[in-house]
Order: structure tokens, then sequence, then C-alpha cells
């Protein structure tokens, strides 16, 4: 099935101009991860974290005060979804579930009339968290090197080496993008946590997956085609597989829309993150890998005549 039966836009002619969008794109997330900061959730923070779901919904101040009570000051304190559901997170360490006990015996002294259910309850001590952190950092960083390493191979190391810093790219700008937008709906929870890392390996695979598919195209036409530049050749090759590339990124956003209004709370920060994911992973298999190869090819070119 093709979307689109012959194109011919000229893709590469206007790479410049998406070289500077990508910078702007990077500047605005390394400045939101930078100047807003991250917020990890338990899996790397380590602590207490419940979910409780109360028969009428309590103001979030009276919950917070409560906590205060029992010492467990600067806990957060949020809605989940709705306005029944309560999400209690704090840092406080103590054996067992010594720190949920206070917690919920504290607010049923202080909601007596609302009666409330624990939906969660999970403890995190601070070591297992920080070695959490340390290995998704390793995971991601080993992704890509495999990665580089493999289409170098394959192809060349310019592509091996366009592959990554498009990759790169992907995940900065989104984990800037889920940065800055975290905390603006209760709907929404964007705290970085394994189902988060598991969103950015999935957007790791999923964008080399699509700059492979150029790649193979561009070798392909590379053979064909050998009295053509390169330049037209990149052209060519792009725009010859642009209707899968609409198909295939189009069905997986689609399917993570769904995900975003229909999956629930647990699955939403993934299908949130992925989707920011696929469309970036999109964009940089043209104007980040494709282009950065070519641009690299000539100047080596240029240096040899």
């Amino acid at each position: 099935m093709r979307l689109f039966k012959k194109t011919n836009i000229d893709f590469m002619g206007n790479r410049k101009i998406f070289y500077t969008i990508s910078v702007v794109t990077l500047i605005i997330g390394l400045a939101g991860i930078f100047g807003k900061g991250m917020t990890f959730g338990i899996d790397f923070l380590g602590g207490t974290e419940l979910l409780l779901r109360f028969d009428n919904p309590p103001a979030i101040s009276d919950v917070r005060t409560a906590i205060d009570k029992i010492g467990y000051k600067g806990s957060e304190i949020k809605s989940f979804g709705n306005p029944n559901d309560i999400l209690i997170f704090t840092s406080e360490q103590a054996e067992g579930g010594k720190v949920a006990e206070q917690i919920r015996s504290e607010l049923q002294k202080e909601f007596p009339s609302s009666k409330f259910s624990v939906l969660r309850e999970d403890k995190i001590g601070p070591k297992i968290g920080a070695e959490l952190r340390r290995n998704a950092i390793y995971a991601v960083g080993a992704t890509m090197l495999i990665i580089m390493i493999y289409v170098g191979f394959r192809f060349k190391f310019i592509y091996g080496l366009a592959g990554v810093i498009a990759i790169f790219h992907d995940v900065i700008a989104t984990l800037g993008v889920i940065v800055l937008l975290n905390g603006l709906s209760p709907h929404l929870s964007l705290e970085i946590n394994q189902t988060i890392m598991a969103a950015f390996l999935t957007l790791i695979g999923f964008s080399i997956n699509d700059t492979v598919i150029v790649f193979d195209r561009i070798r392909e036409n590379l053979k064909i085609h050998k009295a053509d530049s390169l330049f037209d050749i990149m052209n060519r090759s792009v725009n010859e597989t642009l209707s899968r590339t609409v198909i295939t990124s189009g069905t997986v956003i689609l399917v993570l829309i769904v995900l975003i209004l229909f999956g629930g709370e647990v699955n939403r920060g993934f299908a949130f993150t992925f989707f920011i994911g696929t469309i970036l992973g999109t964009y940089s298999s043209i104007y980040v890998a494709s282009a950065l190869v070519l641009d690299f090819t000539m100047r080596q070119e240029k240096k040899v005549k």
C-alpha cells in the first residue's frame, strides 16, 4: 500500500532550515531539563508512595496538613487522574511499612467521614533508587553504542554516527518536552520512572528502525543510479520511503492517542512519551540522520578533490 504515488519534495535542499529547528528544539529541551529540573518517581528517588481512593474527594491542602502533622513535611501530594484518587509521595525512610501505616492512620483520624482504600503502596530504599537511576543511564548509553556499531558495520561509520546523533536529538528533545509539561495537568503524570525509561528505550528502537529503512534505500539507489549526485539520490530515497514512513508512524501515533485517552493513568505517561518521541524520530530520520550523512560525504569529497 502506498499513501503517496510519487513525490518529489526537496528534503535535502531545506536541510539547513531544519538544522536550525533541531538546534532550537535541543536548546529548549536542555533548558527544560536544567532549568525546571527532572522530577523522579519513587523508582529512582527512593521513599514511600501511596495511591488512595477516597469516597469523598478531600482538599489537597487538608491532606497536606494531615501529613505535616506526623512530621513528613515536603511530601508530594496531588490528584491522580480524578479528585477522588490522591497520590502521596514522601522520601522518608523507615523499617517495613511504618511510613505508609502512619500516613493511613493519620488520614483516618483527619477524615473520619470519608473512607478510603489503598490502590497502590510502594516502598523503595535510596540505594536501590540510585542504582536504578545509574542503570537506566547505562542502558540508554549502551543501546546507542550498540546501534552505532551495528549501523556502522551494515553501512558505513558515518551512517552509524549520524543515526546515533539523530537518536540523541530525539531523546533530549522528548525528555525536554515531558519535563516542561510535567505537572501542568493532574491527568498526565510525567515523572521519570521505569515506565518512562521503557518508553525511551522503545523510542530508540523505533527511531533507528525508520532511519535504517531510509539508509537501505539510499544504498540501493547508489548502486542503481551511479551517474546521479548524492544530493539527488538522497532526495529520491527519502521520497520513495515517505509513504511507508507516514503509514508506519501514523499507525503508531493513532494507537498511542487511544492509549493516552483511554489507557488509564498507568499507561498514559508511557504512551505520551512515546507519542512525542515518534513524531521527533520520524522527523530526525529525514532532517537529521540523512542530512548529516549528505553533508559529511560532500565535505569528504571536496577534501579529496
